[in-house]
């Protein structure tokens, strides 16, 4: 990925794209970003530079790194469109794989899945529910 912007660091142009993406709803809160790996393919960069792009996301607290989970982004209060603050919750728990997600995973329909589950609720009331799956043996 060449650098957009002259004298930039590259991982500030890619912690900037990540930053955008995570505003702008594309990776949901509570979402796990792409792993390391997938991001240096996405962008043609080493591995050290992803990690210093990721830590500055960290240091703006738009995500958190857990060990053996991944990095994802945070669910943390925000304003929403007309000034009302929104809470994010999640919610985990084992599933077992229906056939559409089965052939998604590429495995046995009826192999544990985590399920992983994020609601934004303004004043209360629900206005995103997000679920994310993946297999379980790569949450550990």
């Amino acid at each position: 990925m060449p650098t957009p912007h002259y004298g930039q660091p590259r991982y500030r142009v890619i912690a900037d794209e990540l930053r955008s993406r995570i505003e702008n709803g594309v990776i949901p809160p509570g979402t796990l970003l792409p792993t390391e790996s997938a991001l240096t393919v996405e962008f043609g960069v080493s591995r050290g530079t992803i990690r210093q792009a990721i830590a500055a996301l960290r240091e703006d607290h738009l995500v958190a790194t857990e060990h053996g989970r991944g990095t994802y982004a945070k669910p943390n209060q925000r304003e929403g469109e007309l000034g009302m603050v929104a809470e994010f919750e999640t919610q985990n728990r084992k599933v077992s794989a229906d056939p559409e997600l089965a052939a998604l995973f590429a495995v046995e329909t009826g192999t544990a899945l985590l399920e992983q589950q994020t609601i934004a609720r303004q004043n209360g009331r629900a206005s995103i529910v997000v679920r994310t799956y993946r297999p379980l043996q790569s949450s550990l």
